[in-house]
């Protein structure tokens, strides 16, 4: 009997051992967007639950600041997570760092305040630009060149000159009382000391964070498939001469190809686009793409191709 017991308990801790070394060692390293760190800490989470071995190291800046950092050879991540899944498509595959793009999220533009905030009683979906253009209001936005959320700030100011027929409203951008930081949400700590009244947001990092927001029309909030005909009416160009037009919000996600950790990165990537990962979307205020969408299937990874679907995107 004991060395029947003997044998077994060998095996019991032969096989833990296998267990744990199959699951231990290796480092998996994701670069997003600054509006994905609430988001992928749960999924990393989730993953950490799965994979307790692997350290997972997360950085977050700007999409375009994020962007740079890769095509300069700074940052090396396995995975990287954009606001803006254009600048995958046309910055990171052109250059050989990336094959493909997956969209998996959307967003939309609001205008987040506190309790505290100057005129916070009376602001509204009608008037939010005549409070902004108050002298004693303070409004925050991010750095069109770091953060696509700075460009897409510029582009509600256009489309809702356009929409209500007040083209002063572009000219909000250049005022004096306008505070601009490197990304959304370095600006949610101002909002939260009283330094900024109002900040242009995502309304995933409003309902995160517990802000008051008001909620654009969807003409104007980048946020609806419908109106990306008249969000096209909208566009910037940055210090870099590169030209940005209006669009719907679509986040991307890819894994880069000098990725250290594929097999690792797979099965993260497994449980962001799989039910877990849209649950979590939907908790914290962000609307998961299902599935999620991909301008060439061919290129996915053939276990992530289950996720996807392909949708003919025009230039």
């Amino acid at each position: 009997g004991y060395l029947f017991l003997a044998v077994l308990l060998a095996i019991c801790v032969l096989g833990g051992f296998y267990y744990t070394s199959k699951h231990t060692g290796g480092k998996l390293s994701i670069l997003n967007a600054g509006s994905l760190v609430v988001p992928l800490e749960r999924v990393t989470q989730s993953f950490q639950s799965k994979y307790p071995g692997v350290e997972v190291v997360r950085e977050a800046h700007g999409s375009r600041e994020c962007v740079k950092l890769i095509l300069g050879g700074q940052k090396h991540p396995d995975i990287f997570g954009s606001a803006d899944w254009s600048l995958i498509a046309d910055e990171l595959i052109p250059e050989g760092k990336a094959d493909w793009v997956i969209i998996f999220a959307r967003n939309e533009m609001v205008l987040a305040y506190t309790k505290h905030s100057r005129y916070a009683d009376e602001i509204n979906p009608e008037n939010w630009f005549e409070i902004i253009a108050r002298p004693d209001v303070k409004t925050g936005h991010a750095d069109p060149d770091a953060d696509p959320c700075g460009y897409r700030s510029y582009f509600v100011l256009q489309l809702a000159a356009e929409y209500y027929g007040r083209p002063e409203i572009v000219g909000l951008w250049n005022s004096s009382n306008m505070v601009v930081r490197h990304k959304s949400v370095d600006l949610i700590a101002l909002l939260e000391t009283g330094e900024l009244d109002y900040a242009f947001e995502y309304r995933s990092v409003a309902v995160q964070h517990g802000l008051k927001y008001v909620d654009l029309p969807p003409e104007i909030d980048l946020g609806s498939l419908e109106y990306a005909d008249f969000y096209a009416h909208a566009q910037i160009t940055l210090k870099d001469g590169k030209v940005i037009k209006g669009e719907p919000i679509n986040y991307g996600i890819t894994i880069l190809n000098d990725a250290e950790n594929m097999r690792y990165a797979l099965e993260w990537l497994k449980i962001l686009l799989g039910e877990e990962g849209q649950q979590i979307l939907e908790e914290l205020g962000q609307p998961p793409v299902v599935p999620a969408l991909t301008p060439n299937i061919d290129k996915i990874p053939d276990e992530l191709k289950p996720y996807v679907a392909e949708i003919k995107i025009n230039p």
